[in-house]
């Protein structure tokens, strides 16, 4: 089964799994209606609330490490308050890279940037979907529309040679919460405060593929 197959099923099952026991499987239609806030964990929930202390937090350690160039260099990436109208990214392929900022654990550095992967944003009605397309490490999940300025990504983490995503919810240190902004003309950022390992702040930047 592809990767993308079985987001497709993944995505049903985890709104179906969040929507309450008492309503139909959700589906990618009727994914499109859903409230992140219906559909996110407490703990994501309170991950996403406290998404500024961990910028702060997470910031101040990569600069006190020496990363302060390399933050600088990023522009509107690293600015907190920089978003723009448009934040749900419009279905295509993309490549992407990961920042992780603010060490958690024995032997983490405070600064690390990854190179480029690619992965791909699916329209499913008035949500996305965002999965990474290779790798032994691939979040899939989807994107909700919260106002003009931003969007909320719900999704879990694909390990290793799995074919089928983890049902959202049902492991914590799995699931995944962010914030999707459009921080430049083309330019996209996810923003994912607390993830379970290594970091206090993972920051996905999103670019159109060439």
């Amino acid at each position: 089964m592809t990767v993308k197959m079985a987001w497709g099923l993944a995505t049903c099952a985890m709104l179906a799994s969040c929507a309450g026991g008492g309503e139909r499987p959700a589906t990618a239609g009727t994914a499109a209606t859903m409230d992140w806030r219906k559909v996110a964990t407490a703990a994501d929930r309170a991950r996403l609330r406290n998404w500024r202390v961990a910028w702060i937090e997470a910031t101040a350690k990569a600069r006190a490490a020496g990363a302060a160039a390399a933050i600088d260099a990023q522009g509107a990436l690293f600015d907190p308050d920089h978003a723009l109208d448009g934040a749900m990214p419009p279905a295509g392929k993309y490549q992407c890279r990961i920042f992780k900022l603010g060490g958690r654990g024995t032997g983490t550095r405070d600064f690390t940037a990854y190179p480029f992967f690619a992965c791909r944003v699916e329209a499913e009605g008035d949500v996305s979907s965002f999965y990474k397309t290779d790798g032994s490490q691939r979040p899939v999940g989807l994107a909700f529309p919260d106002g003009s300025g931003r969007a909320i990504f719900l999704g879990t983490m694909m390990l290793g040679d799995e074919t089928n995503a983890l049902e959202y919810g049902r492991d914590a240190d799995r699931d995944m919460a962010g914030i999707v902004q459009r921080v430049g003309a083309q330019r996209w950022r996810v923003m994912l405060p607390y993830p379970r390992f290594e970091s206090t702040l993972d920051v996905i930047e999103m670019l159109p593929a060439r």
